[in-house]
């Protein structure tokens, strides 16, 4: 467990070396690079362990994994690097990925609806990821910024790609290790396919993608935190569930409780990255205290239907009835402050 928490770090450290060095020296905004490069690679466990889990007949961990995944990064992960230092949030992510990534997440609730996904779903899912990076490679080649990161030494961007590989490598590795600990202590406490995907497998696979979202935010890279978070979503909800669906042997399953509870959860989660990111086009520490805030409210009632126990249940209705309401005034009123001053600035 230890060793696989040093090689995260360690691998997350070189993903973000090389992929500023990289945005440098192909002379485009970092933020591309964190939506595409390193956001890809950081859900490379997610592809690998939502295709072993369905080739194995497990199912239920494969889809429970990717929505547990596309929660945890948006809730944890944006919230612990808001934590570190403020987000500033590009133009770009607002008109075009957020929207994109709250269609991705309809796209996949609608293609679900009938309680499975088929090779046809796989296969509308697929076009849309390559739909998506369509649009994104026209709007670099014709956003090219020359005074991109102007500060850092620019090297030849093949060994920058070799560099971010090595990275990508580590944190495969140390995610495997991570992973194949926690479903051990899982197996032993006898929790169900679907909680296993949910928390323990959805969380295990997005370290990777937390770890190098944070080092960025350490690192003053605020665009690559952000972009990797947001391109990491969209690809396991259109690549991953894509290819798993593809290539699945038979119908991915996708059960009731998911229909009803995980997916309606997940969805909510992407819509309210609009106003977060809305307001004042950054993500301030308290917006990220309110995400962790809503991510420990989703853990308790993971907790209180697994368990039953009663200390989670209290809890679970102390956050829903009282902490909760008072996070989302809080999130309405910031949002309506920023549209506020933005139309004043437009008006002047």
């Amino acid at each position: 467990m230890i060793s696989g928490l040093v090689l995260l770090i360690v691998g997350a450290e070189i993903l973000v070396r090389a992929a500023v060095r990289l945005a440098a020296s192909l002379k485009v905004r970092p933020l591309i690079i964190g939506l595409t490069i390193v956001a890809f690679g950081s859900s490379a466990p997610q592809m690998t362990v939502s295709l072993q889990a369905t080739l194995a007949g497990n199912t239920d961990i494969a889809v429970g994994s990717v929505i547990g995944s596309s929660i945890f990064n948006i809730l944890v992960t944006l919230g612990l690097s808001a934590l570190i230092v403020p987000l500033r949030v590009s133009r770009q992510l607002v008109r075009l990925d957020i929207p994109v990534m709250i269609l991705a997440g309809l796209l996949v609730f609608t293609l679900a609806a009938n309680e499975e996904l088929t090779p046809v779903d796989g296969s509308l899912l697929l076009v849309a990821l390559l739909a998506y990076l369509g649009v994104l490679h026209y709007q670099t080649r014709h956003s090219r910024r020359p005074r991109t990161l102007d500060t850092v030494a620019k090297a030849p961007w093949l060994s920058s790609v070799l560099l971010m590989f090595g990275g990508l490598l580590v944190l495969v590795l140390a995610g495997h290790l991570l992973l194949g600990a926690a479903v051990d202590v899982a197996g032993d406490l006898g929790l169900s396919e679907r909680i296993i995907g949910l928390t323990l497998i959805g969380v295990g696979t997005s370290l990777p993608c937390l770890a190098t979202s944070l080092i960025a935010a350490l690192r003053g890279q605020r665009e690559i935190a952000v972009g990797n978070v947001i391109g990491s979503n969209l690809f396991n909800l259109l690549g991953v569930l894509g290819l798993t669906a593809l290539l699945a042997p038979s119908p991915l399953s996708v059960s009731p409780n998911a229909l009803d509870f995980d997916l309606p959860v997940m969805l909510g989660v992407v819509v309210l990255c609009l106003p977060v990111f809305y307001s004042g086009y950054r993500v301030t520490r308290a917006e990220g205290l309110v995400l962790l805030g809503l991510y420990l409210a989703y853990g308790l009632h993971v907790m209180a239907f697994t368990t039953g126990m009663p200390l989670a249940n209290k809890l679970e209705q102390l956050m829903l009835y009282y902490v909760l309401p008072v996070l989302v005034a809080f999130l309405l009123f910031s949002t309506l402050r920023a549209w506020r001053r933005q139309h004043k600035r437009e008006s002047q």
